[in-house]
């Protein structure tokens, strides 16, 4: 059986697009996905800055798989309070309910403009009752799909530790409340161990395989709901049985390395270099 495509996210390895391009292709991955580039958040480039960023990676024949937006990374209003156990990143991008919209049509666009099939988004910041907010949740999702599906795109929910969404066991219900051709699951093991799950075997068998539209890749430790981010391969998650079980479902989409780690020497180019090599040997 070959191999699945390896993919990052660019910024993980360095803010300067050549610099991570040149990296990324160097270890054969042939995808990137595109959160930050030079400092700003995809959601804020303009279609000029698309263009170069664009232009460098068709040097180095990575072709852009999904945009890494901060739609819906936000607080929900009227909601329970926000749960303050779970670190916040934010990656240059700070926004609130009302620019939801906006940031939704900026995203679909990058995506017509990219070439990229998918558009990451969020289930809002965590609250301390988050099954309080599920019905709000798949209500959003769901007009995200119908934007998304004339424009052949997917809206991958990703589950996050500090959004509502943390777990398989979490997500599993809102993808059987919404099927929705265009609304599709990037699964983050290593998100779901710092909400507290086991996710593998235990989390990615709550989950339909034939959703997962995506699959990010970084490793940790936890003690409470606190990650110490390791090297691809040697922390909590057992990446070898996760890759294995995905291929013997059918999967055959893209795992994209979001390295997270700072390596030995606080080098993220290092880290990702030793994480990115880890990730092309296990995937292929």
């Amino acid at each position: 059986m070959p191999g699945n495509p390896v993919a990052a996210i660019t910024d993980e390895f360095a803010a300067d697009l050549e610099t991570a391009a040149r990296a990324m292709a160097s270890l054969g991955m042939t995808g990137a996905e595109l959160r930050m580039v030079s400092g700003k958040n995809i959601i804020d480039l303009t279609d000029q800055e698309i263009d170069r960023a664009m232009a460098v990676l068709g040097r180095y024949g990575l072709a852009v798989v999904s945009i890494a937006s901060p739609v819906f990374k936000c607080v929900l209003p009227d909601a329970p309070e926000v749960d303050t156990r779970f670190q916040q990143d934010m990656f240059a991008a700070s926004h609130t309910m009302a620019d939801q919209p906006r940031l939704a049509r900026r995203a679909l666009e990058i995506a017509g403009r990219t070439g990229a099939r998918i558009v990451r988004v969020f289930s809002f910041w965590r609250t301390v009752r988050p099954e309080a907010c599920f019905d709000r949740i798949v209500g959003a999702l769901a007009g995200l799909a119908e934007m998304a599906a004339p424009l052949g795109v997917t809206i991958g929910i990703e589950n996050e530790h500090a959004c509502n969404l943390g777990t398989a066991a979490e997500t599993a219900p809102l993808l059987a409340a919404l099927v929705h051709p265009n609304l599709q699951l990037i699964w983050d093991p290593a998100n779901a161990l710092v909400a507290g799950e086991n996710p593998f075997p235990d989390g990615y068998r709550k989950l339909p395989p034939g959703r997962i539209a995506h699959v990010h890749a970084k490793d940790c430790r936890v003690t409470g709901h606190t990650p110490e981010w390791l090297e691809l391969g040697t922390g909590s998650v057992d990446w070898a049985g996760q890759i294995a079980a995905l291929r013997q479902d059918g999967y055959q989409g893209w795992f994209s390395l979001e390295t997270h780690w700072r390596g030995p020497a606080g080098d993220r180019l290092e880290a990702s270099l030793l994480c990115g090599r880890n990730l092309v040997r296990m995937a292929g």
